[in-house]
């Protein structure tokens, strides 16, 4: 599974803080606290006014480079923002994200194509929001690597995130999701599949439980990547035992491995 560190994201009262008062010591923290806990990129998510954003992104960045080698997720909603923030990353990392709303592919794709390394999330939403159905969203899903395929971006770059809604106020979410995910994994085998997993328990009680069950879901239909917190070790836990259950993980070896290093299980003294 590849995991996105979600933690250094300014929509979290306490890195917005740490943004606004310029700590860098804290930043750095969550950065190695990700890093130590077996992430694959590190997020990066302002979250301030757009006029400032390239500017903050680009502290952010140099602070977590500071303290890991890890490939950077570089987070905004804006593509121009995007465009000139992914420059102060030493090695290629992640465009999160683009869309098929407004300009964003054409501002993003371009810049893939020139830059064999880097990968992007794309979301299945439009200029009409995000569709209700499964269906809807696989003809945005249709129109993206109809585009990607004109720019020449191979699906082994592209992460497709199925946008993961609330569960409380879907009455099909799951199905959804599920719906999307092994459809597309059926049509493009070499494809990522990602989730902002942590979504789909707003607004009820004992979120773990509902964040926890639906991963193993959405794995077994073919989720490969995750926007998740690594420290949680009871679902990093969950997630190698799930790889390990559906066969990814040949005499469960890599299970086995991050047990022994600590990357979940009981805390070792």
């Amino acid at each position: 599974m590849i995991i996105i560190g979600e933690k250094i994201n300014g929509s979290i009262p306490s890195v917005a803080e740490a943004i606004a008062k310029r700590d860098a010591e804290f930043i750095k923290a969550r950065a190695i606290a990700q890093t130590e806990a077996g992430a694959s990129f590190i997020d990066c998510c302002a979250s301030v006014p757009e006029a400032q954003e390239v500017e903050t992104l680009h502290w952010m960045i140099d602070c977590i480079q500071a303290v890991t080698d890890l490939p950077i997720s570089v987070d905004s909603p804006s593509p121009a923002v995007l465009a000139q923030a992914y420059k102060f990353c030493k090695r290629p990392g992640l465009f999160n994200s683009v869309s098929g709303e407004g300009n964003k592919i054409d501002t993003i794709f371009p810049i893939l194509r020139d830059n064999p390394g880097w990968e992007v999330i794309a979301l299945l939403s439009d200029d009409t929001g995000i569709p209700k159905n499964a269906d809807d969203r696989l003809k945005v899903f249709d129109k993206i690597m109809a585009k990607a395929k004109e720019y020449g971006i191979s699906p082994t770059r592209i992460h497709i995130d199925p946008l993961v809604e609330m569960l409380c106020t879907s009455e099909n979410g799951i199905e959804t999701n599920t719906t999307v995910i092994s459809t597309v994994r059926e049509r493009y085998p070499s494809i990522h599949i990602t989730a902002a997993v942590s979504n789909i328990s707003f607004n009820l009680p004992v979120r773990k439980m509902i964040n926890l069950g639906f991963t193993v879901l959405a794995m077994n239909a073919g989720l490969d990547s995750a926007i998740l917190d690594p420290t949680n070790r009871d679902m990093m836990g969950l997630i190698y035992a799930t790889e390990a259950l559906l066969g990814q993980d040949d005499y469960c070896m890599e299970y086995i491995s991050a047990y022994r290093e600590g990357l979940f299980g009981p805390v070792k003294k």
